[in-house]
């Protein structure tokens, strides 16, 4: 991960809930400085910490925000939703079969033509070979028994799980509101 001093392409500001943490580490709660600018003006954020960047209107002129937090307090605890997406982050983009990081998909762990149905309980990520050397048929039966039990992950236990993976580059100005697994700060 490198921290960078310069704004980011974009001047994207880094977005923290009510209680000054990230709204989402993967991905990183970030909006573009639009839609920044739209909230200040709509008194919906504060800013915490800005860019020298500055933005000029005919009435009024501004740093770009690069950390806003919210006034309101959004409530974390609802259930994720069931996307490929989350899947892949649940299983920390690994083949639940072999390990692998590549070709992934997902794989039934009770096949369909046996009444698996697509739900948390039942899907594990898969490289596509692992998944075609299963087939049809159960773990058992293919000797490949996933690493992880399928099951429905808390939004905390995603976000603790998108920690595992901070994005290539961050803002000096975000490092104080992100906390990431230490050996990856090297």
């Amino acid at each position: 991960m490198q921290v960078i001093t310069g704004a980011p392409a974009g001047y994207p500001a880094l977005v923290l809930n009510a209680d000054f943490r990230p709204l989402s580490y993967y991905p990183l709660s970030l909006w573009p400085w639009q839609d920044v600018v739209k909230a200040v003006f709509l008194d919906r954020v504060d800013i915490v910490s800005t860019y020298d960047k500055r933005v000029h209107s005919p009435t009024m002129d501004m740093c770009l925000p690069s950390v806003i937090s919210l006034k309101q307090y959004v409530t974390q605890d609802r259930t994720p939703a069931f996307t490929r997406f989350n899947l892949f982050l649940r299983d920390g983009f690994a083949c639940q079969y072999c390990g692998s990081p590549d070709d992934l998909t997902f794989d039934h762990v009770i096949p369909r033509s046996r009444g698996g149905r697509t739900t948390w309980r039942n899907i594990v990520t898969a490289c596509a070979p692992c998944n075609l050397a299963k087939g049809g048929r159960t773990p058992a039966e293919a000797r490949m028994i996933p690493r992880r039990e399928a099951r429905r992950p808390s939004g905390f236990e995603l976000q603790q799980q998108g920690r595992r993976f901070p994005p290539h580059h961050l803002h000096e100005s975000w490092l104080d509101y992100l906390y990431w697994d230490i050996e990856l700060q090297a």
